[in-house]
């Protein structure tokens, strides 16, 4: 079945962009020809997400999507949608094969055989796995930054989340196979690496011995080649001073903690099962500020959750700008089958989820703003990404250790350089200026390229 066309679509985080990348390259290595999702293929592979109800709307959209591009293509469903509701998915017209989060090493002998057999379910008992299931990765095209995924699973069952029915118990990767990895990644060319998991917090906990993040990043700095190590998302309680402490000593550790909040009242913390109230949450940011000056903070916020009140909004509201984050991720509540909080009692009404979603957001682009606006007259490292369109002048797009979006009118270069830039500019997307020209960057010199039209 080799010389045959295959095309991927990714719904979700960054973590199913990381596992649709090893399935890819599973493909490629067998011959399979890859093609865009728009393109008519002999098979489509669709990573499917169940985090909220849109999720899954998108999910089947896509899979009906690959069926009118070409509906003698074989089309292959995995992912969070496909593990818990297999049954569902095997009834959208069109599906021939459903895997979920184990046994996607297999997926291509999978694949084959629903080809000469006929369509089939392959979904087993998630909460049964007991090892984190290697499927590395080499290359992330067109990127010069990599995920690297450690972790796998969650325990903590949330009374929102499914992911636990989804992606099984905590496991963590072996740190000898992650440092492996990153080195094949910064071989290839790529200068960050995003370390991911689901409860990445949770790494090393697992393993003989013990390991933790900040084992991670002392060791993944001694990586020739590679400028940054960037962290996914860690609970405020795993965040300790021993993690606060590698970051600051190692220069190749960005600035930068993702640290979810999802609520700004204590009952409303506590009806959703996180392991935290707000005053331990409030300590763990001052400790963070404490021991990084000029950190990024960015966090996620739920709004809508059964039963909060007009008053325990408010109440978030005013915590979330006392926390001044550098920018929220807001998502509107949404029940999903099988969790606690879709039983709850005073469920939001629609109209109220959305209103409260704008305020959340427009804070949110206030807060931006501000913490983009202390960049002002200061220099920064980018590391530059790629060239984008302006008029007749050439601009390119980076990000700083602090996950800022840079913008600079530049002539040369390429992608994974870094440079310094001296900032004149401030909005709620991001920050811009001029490139510092006397300064060499960690390569020693410019590159010419990346700015064709010019």
């Amino acid at each position: 079945m080799t010389d045959r066309r295959i095309a991927f679509h990714t719904l979700g985080c960054k973590l199913n962009q990381y596992d649709t990348q090893s399935l890819l390259e599973l493909f490629k290595d067998e011959g399979y020809s890859i093609v865009d999702f728009s393109e008519k293929a002999d098979v489509y592979v669709i990573n499917t997400c169940t985090v909220t109800g849109s999720g899954e709307r998108k999910s089947r959209q896509a899979i009906n999507r690959a069926v009118r591009t070409n509906p003698e293509a074989l089309v292959v469903v995995t992912g969070c949608y496909a593990q818990t509701a297999p049954g569902e998915v095997m009834g959208i017209k069109g599906v021939d094969l459903v895997i979920g989060n184990q046994d996607r090493g297999r997926i291509v002998q999978l694949t084959e055989e629903a080809a000469s057999q006929g369509p089939n379910v392959v979904v087993g008992d998630i909460l049964q796995a007991k090892e984190f299931e290697e499927l590395p990765v080499t290359d992330f095209f067109g990127r010069t930054r990599a995920a690297l995924k450690i972790q796998e699973g969650c325990n903590q069952f949330c009374s929102y989340c499914k992911i636990p029915y989804a992606r099984g118990p905590s496991r963590s990767r072996n740190l000898d196979a992650v440092v492996q990895e990153a080195r094949r990644l910064a071989e290839r060319g790529f200068r960050e690496i995003v370390l991911t998991g689901i409860h990445l917090g949770a790494y090393g906990t697992d393993l003989s011995p013990p390991s933790d993040l900040a084992e991670a990043i002392r060791t993944l700095s001694d990586i020739e080649g590679l400028a940054r190590i960037r962290l996914g998302s860690v609970d405020a309680p795993e965040i300790d001073d021993e993690l606060i402490e590698t970051i600051r000593t190692h220069p190749k550790a960005c600035r930068h903690l993702h640290i979810p909040l999802q609520a700004g009242d204590d009952d409303v913390l506590n009806s959703m099962r996180r392991p935290y109230a707000l005053q331990e949450y409030r300590d763990v940011i001052h400790r963070v500020r404490s021991g990084l000056p000029g950190v990024a903070i960015t966090t996620d916020i739920i709004v809508g959750f059964p039963g909060e009140t007009d008053t325990q909004f408010q109440r978030a509201l005013e915590f979330v700008k006392e926390m001044a984050f550098s920018r929220l991720h807001v998502f509107r509540y949404s029940p999903r089958r099988g969790t606690a909080a879709a039983r709850f009692p005073n469920q939001i009404p629609a109209s109220v989820k959305s209103e409260r979603s704008q305020q959340m957001i427009q804070l949110g682009k206030e807060l931006s703003l501000a913490f983009h606006r202390t960049y002002l007259g200061k220099r920064v490292e980018v590391l530059w990404e790629e060239a984008i369109a302006d008029l007749s002048e050439c601009v390119w797009e980076g990000h700083t250790s602090t996950y800022v979006k840079v913008q600079s009118h530049r002539i040369q270069g390429e992608p994974g350089d870094l440079e310094i830039v001296e900032i004149q500019r401030a909005d709620e997307e991001g920050i811009g200026g001029k490139i510092v020209e006397d300064w060499l960057g960690t390569s020693g010199h410019f590159r010419l390229g990346g700015c064709e039209h010019r």
